[in-house]
């Protein structure tokens, strides 16, 4: 089964994609290049004004004092060298050091927060879709809806009231302190349920349409009228068809979890690459900011290709032109 999967990989789109991704993430990078320049402000700017000769010579020391087609083109080359430059704010430390100390971090979070969503959003899903127009399939959609309203910002805080002052159970935020310093349950799993909520809320009620759809099919009424018992039909027959949207789905949920971490990090005072992305914004450090930008944009174009291959791979019928 493996083998016929691995055989319906879309090898020509797959690379017609990766082809098109390169002018795609150019483009991304001129565009983010552009505006960070014509933001008001510079990274060396504070409320005492610097002597000119001070600031001319950070200015030379960080190249800010050629052509913007220069500094543009020099920026470029790094980037392709896999160089993403100094940090104009964190003195001794380089933006790739920077992304390699916080990406781990939303990384862990992102994939937690999607394979917990992914397991309840799609039991829930499943549960509520065999029992349409009762009060069990009332109670989940009426928490779905609840978790698609109220946004992370506000569930987070509420959660550290209610588990960590409140309940004492799990720790208000950052990483702990020394010696115990790490990502453990204690200090991340607030993080996760917080970002998981909104997930778990759509991938409910994906999974339900989805559901309710398939259990409508015509290969599921075929099924029933050979005599297979309703659990076979719903496992091998139902579930395969039902699970396809939900692979669509979850690649640009894991990008959209990855990026959207950005506020969950500053919440619980995490060091992920979303705080250093915000840190670098407000500070103007044009170089994190890019790096942030450019890592984050790659997630995105490589996993929805992910997502595709899989459907492709999961369906025999779709066929990528």
């Amino acid at each position: 089964m493996l083998q016929r999967a691995f055989g319906r990989i879309p090898w020509g789109y797959t690379l017609r994609r990766l082809l098109i991704a390169i002018p795609t993430m150019l483009a991304i990078i001129t565009v983010a290049f552009l505006m960070m320049r014509a933001a008001p402000g510079g990274p060396f700017d504070g409320e005492r004004k610097l002597p000119p000769a001070t600031e001319a010579a950070i200015a030379a020391k960080f190249g800010l004092d050629k052509p913007l087609h220069e500094q543009y083109f020099s920026y470029v080359g790094g980037v392709l060298q896999g160089d993403f430059g100094p940090s104009y704010k964190t003195l001794g430390k380089s933006v790739n050091d920077l992304i390699s100390d916080g990406l781990p971090i939303s990384m862990t979070i992102g994939a937690l927060t999607m394979v917990f969503a992914l397991i309840v959003g799609t039991t829930l899903g499943i549960f509520a879709g065999l029992r349409q127009n009762t009060a069990a399939d009332y109670g989940v959609m009426g928490f779905a809806m609840f978790g698609i309203s109220v946004p992370t910002f506000v569930t987070g805080p509420i959660l550290i009231l209610l588990l960590s002052l409140g309940a004492g159970i799990f720790a208000v935020g950052g990483l702990g302190t020394w010696p115990n310093i790490g990502m453990s349950w204690h200090n991340m799993t607030l993080p996760v349920l917080t970002l998981a909520l909104p997930q778990i809320a759509i991938i409910s009620r994906l999974m339900r349409a989805s559901m309710i759809e398939t259990m409508r099919a015509n290969h599921i009424r075929t099924a029933r009228a050979k005599g297979l018992a309703e659990r076979d039909v719903i496992v091998r027959h139902a579930l395969p068809s039902a699970l396809l949207p939900l692979v669509s789905y979850a690649g640009p949920a894991m990008a959209g979890v990855m990026t959207g971490s950005v506020v969950i990090e500053k919440i619980f005072s995490l060091p992920g690459l979303g705080s250093y992305f915000v840190d670098g914004a407000l500070n103007r450090d044009y170089t994190l900011v890019m790096g942030a930008i450019i890592v984050y944009a790659a997630l995105i174009i490589v996993l929805n290709l992910v997502a595709d291959i899989l459907y492709a791979m999961l369906d025999p019928k779709v066929k990528y032109d």
